[in-house]
């Protein structure tokens, strides 16, 4: 039987900022990926959302970013492989630290915005960020973007690498995520997210924004939990992929129970 994890990203709101609806979209997923206080969140927000991730069996994954908080960390910032480096450990370790003291384990880490497109396509930044989750614990699943150098490198260390593709972002020829300022980057409509996946899932393909036709392999879906269409696009999603057979589960783990509609 197919399986996909299905991710969003949580966790990001911040002192008197909200953002998303991490309540009503967890209930539809098998991995959260939380912020880690740098491009958002904060640790009363974290140590929330790991309790409620906890409460629904949804998997927690750390989503560290750039130092960014005005930007979202989705601006370009030319930070060393060695900042980087440490970039990661440092935001991977505060939340394992949330995590134990609300009982519960990290089990992925998933970096966030400008950060992963950037490691998607330079090879010593994709080194570096896949060494400090290694460090960290060499248990931990390293998401990146599907056929990526993320997934070499990952994988040069030992970690175990888990393909990732987006319901909601376009893509170019290359296999590349479309930059948000071009047309298309983003796709707001549920249904037209729900079919591709399931596609991608199938079929093991997605159409570019020039219409061809690239391969890929989808072990993780994400859905960004930032956009207003998140929700439907989250519940949309898991539904579809029901109605194809293809089971909902976080990498490594069993399928959801009590996700809505979802049995083992």
């Amino acid at each position: 039987m197919r399986h996909v994890d299905l991710n969003c990203d949580m966790g990001e709101s911040f002192g008197a900022w909200r953002l998303g609806d991490d309540d009503a979209i967890l209930p539809h997923v098998s991995s959260a990926n939380i912020a880690c206080g740098f491009h958002a969140g904060d640790p009363t927000v974290m140590r929330r959302t790991v309790e409620a991730a906890v409460a629904l069996g949804v998997a927690i994954g750390a989503h560290p970013g750039l130092p960014d908080l005005a930007g979202f960390g989705r601006r370009v910032m030319e930070v060393t492989p060695e900042e980087a480096y440490d970039l990661v450990v440092y935001q991977v370790g505060a939340l394992a630290g949330i995590a134990h003291a609300c009982g519960a384990h990290v089990a992925h880490v998933k970096v966030h915005g400008a950060l992963y497109n950037m490691a998607a396509r330079r090879a010593p930044l994709a080194a570096a960020i896949a060494r400090a989750v290694h460090d960290v614990d060499p248990k931990l699943f390293f998401f990146g973007l599907s056929g990526s150098v993320m997934i070499t490198e990952a994988e040069r260390l030992g970690l175990t690498a888990v393909h990732e593709v987006f319901a909601d972002r376009g893509y170019e020829p290359d296999g590349s995520l479309t930059p948000r300022h071009l047309p298309d980057a983003m796709i707001t409509n549920a249904e037209v997210a729900a079919a591709r996946v399931v596609r991608m899932v199938q079929s093991g393909e997605v159409v570019a924004r020039d219409g061809s036709v690239i391969p890929l392999r989808a072990d993780t879906v994400c859905v960004h939990g930032d956009g207003p269409e998140a929700l439907a696009v989250a519940s949309r999603l898991a539904q579809q992929l029901r109605a194809a057979g293809i089971v909902v589960r976080a990498p490594g783990g069993i399928p959801r129970a009590g996700h809505r509609g979802q049995t083992p």
